[in-house]
């Protein structure tokens, strides 16, 4: 299946319809998903003989790239399930098949989500304010807060992590739990500027249990090698990468069309024949065409099991950062092209000028991702 089946034209139009009544609502966009799951997106990362699309990471980026040009926040609240589903296609291409069943799950219809952020936690996947407490069968009980829970009124499975400090060293405990595990509750507080969407709700567990079998791994606090590590960052960062750079392609494509349309009372001429104009639209153009090749270069090299050693994480986040960046210019200045008629309520430019301004917020920032690239190529700070 390519593309174009995967994600029509005329179900992109309608995902597009939709998004402005979903931001203006601030409303989770179940039409969306049913017709997701209905082309069988969420399970793209499925092997065929799963009954999966049998897709990898470049193709499922691609499409994320496509379906964020119609629907930034539903592209970025599926970006959840399919991170989980990419973590368990990544791993399996290398050899470890522990998180097969994400990708079974998946084809039969259940929706993966990631509960792993918490405020202030700056160490994101290497520390967690999150207590897991072992319960002597395997089973762990996680009491702590989760934020930016994308996919809050959907999700059937959730991704979680917290700290177990009862052995001789702490560990980091990573698990799922069901939609009908006792103690945890789901508040009702994205109100938020964009993405609105996406309903990416906190989460508060309270004791929440997950059972032995899935826990599925028990990490050392602090960074380390596990491939489980790497896994979330590949396709956690790529994907993230791959919306960004479908909205800033949406936003290029509505200046384009709007310059065009546009006529300067001064000259007569439209827009696009104005050499100011002209010079703001290249310089859109300019920053985008730098991120496609990029973007796909990352996928690609992730599928073919490329060895890029400790510039792996660089690359990563390089990739993330350069590709919100680059998007919110593009926007600021298609906005600049487009007059006034941008600034108002229902504008799908105004709407996409608030959604870019998400991805500041993802992990990892700009200090992070700073950090990282640094100690890759100059070594550690000295103390």
């Amino acid at each position: 299946m390519d593309l174009h089946e995967l994600l029509p034209d005329a179900l992109l139009e309608r995902f597009r319809e939709r998004a402005a009544g979903y931001d203006e609502r601030n409303e989770f966009f179940h039409e969306d998903l049913a017709e997701l799951k209905a082309q069988g997106y969420l399970r793209m990362f499925a092997a065929t003989d799963d009954g999966g699309l049998g897709f990898g990471l470049r193709e499922v980026a691609a499409a994320q790239r496509r379906l964020a040009t119609a629907a930034p926040a539903t592209a970025l609240a599926i970006n959840m399930h399919l991170v989980w589903t990419g973590v368990a296609h990544v791993l399996s291409r290398r050899g470890d098949d522990s998180l097969h069943y994400v990708l079974t799950e998946a084809v039969n219809g259940e929706v993966f989500a990631f509960g792993n952020s918490e405020a202030g936690n700056d160490s994101v996947l290497f520390d967690s304010n999150t207590v897991a407490a072992p319960l002597g069968d395997g089973s762990y009980a996680f009491t702590g807060t989760k934020i930016f829970t994308s996919l809050s009124p959907a999700w059937t499975r959730l991704g979680i992590f917290g700290k177990d400090t009862t052995g001789e060293e702490p560990a980091l405990v990573h698990a799922f739990i069901t939609r009908d595990t006792p103690g945890y509750s789901i508040k009702d507080d994205w109100n938020t500027l964009g993405m609105r969407a996406s309903q990416s709700n906190t989460t508060v567990l309270d004791g929440a249990v997950a059972p032995a079998g899935r826990v599925f791994r028990k990490l050392p606090v602090g960074p380390n090698s596990d491939p489980l590590i790497f896994a979330i960052f590949a396709c956690f960062e790529t994907l993230l990468a791959a919306v960004y750079t479908g909205l800033g392609e949406r936003a290029l494509q509505i200046g384009v069309a709007t310059v065009h349309k546009r006529t300067s009372k001064k000259t007569g001429k439209p827009y696009s024949q104005d050499p100011d104009i002209r010079w703001r639209i290249a310089d859109a153009a300019l920053a985008m065409d730098g991120l496609y090749p990029q973007l796909d270069a990352v996928a690609r090299d992730v599928d073919e099991l490329a060895d890029h050693g400790a510039q792996w994480f660089p690359q990563l986040v390089g990739l993330k950062v350069r590709a919100t960046e680059t998007a919110r210019t593009v926007v600021d200045l298609i906005i600049r092209v487009s007059g006034g008629g941008s600034y108002f309520a229902g504008s799908e430019l105004g709407r996409l000028y608030r959604d870019v301004l998400a991805g500041m917020f993802h992990p990892s920032d700009d200090e992070s991702a700073h950090g990282t690239i640094a100690n890759a190529w100059l070594g550690p700070v000295e103390d």
